[in-house]
Order: structure tokens, then C-alpha cells, then sequence
């Protein structure tokens, strides 16, 4: 979820996407029963959808040189806010969902704690 209320109108972006491993690249998959909460268009939905497959893409591509990406991106569900939604928050939902997937799979790692040093 992509939510930021700065004063009116604010940015509104609700995804699900399942990441799965698939060929070299990056497909990206709408089903024809994609849940959609929310009151949009067809044509407002198309853009969203591509919206948040644009942000996935820009985002795996700014991962460390080198990094093979092979990820099939299904699009399972999105909440859309009849005032707050529109493409630069579902583009940022997007690439939100890519750095989700990545922290599940490669979790930061956690400081470590120092011990006191002993006392004179």
C-alpha cells in the first residue's frame, strides 16, 4: 500500500501482487478476475494497472549490477480512493511491492550488540 496525505489531494494506491520465479525478465500478469475495491473506469483501472507494472519494472532494474531478474508479477487485487488515486501512486505501489518481496526473501540483517566494556 502506497498511502500520503500531504493536504488534498493525497496519493492513494492499494496492490496485491504475487511475485514467482519464472524465465529471465519480467512478465507481468493481469487475471480477468482481478478484485478491484474502489470505483475506477476501465480505461482509469488499464492505467493503474500499468502504472504499477512500470514501477515493479523500474524498480527490479535498479537492483545491483549484475543481479539476473527472472519474476513473473501477477497483479491480484487493487483498492482504489475515488479523490486520491491516480498513476504516480500506483507506480510508487509498484516499486513499494518490489522492496516488500526482496525484504521477505533477503531481510536486513540486525546490528549487532556491543558488549560493555569492563570497568577499570
Amino acid at each position: 500500500m502506497y498511502a500520503r496525505q500531504a493536504g488534498c489531494p493525497s496519493d492513494f494506491a492499494d496492490v496485491t501482487v504475487d511475485f514467482e520465479p519464472w524465465e529471465e525478465g519480467v512478465a507481468f500478469e493481469t487475471p480477468a478476475d482481478l478484485a478491484v475495491r474502489g470505483d475506477a473506469t476501465p480505461e482509469e483501472a488499464a492505467e493503474f494497472q500499468a502504472a504499477v507494472a512500470d514501477g515493479i519494472r523500474l524498480e527490479l532494474a535498479a537492483l545491483e549490477t549484475g543481479t539476473t531478474v527472472a519474476v513473473a508479477v501477477v497483479l491480484r487485487a487493487m483498492g482504489i480512493h475515488a479523490v486520491d488515486s491516480h498513476p504516480r501512486a500506483f507506480h510508487h505501489a509498484g516499486r513499494l511491492a518490489v522492496r516488500n518481496a526482496l525484504a521477505l526473501i533477503h531481510p536486513p540483517a540486525r546490528p549487532k550488540r556491543r558488549r560493555p566494556s569492563p570497568r577499570s
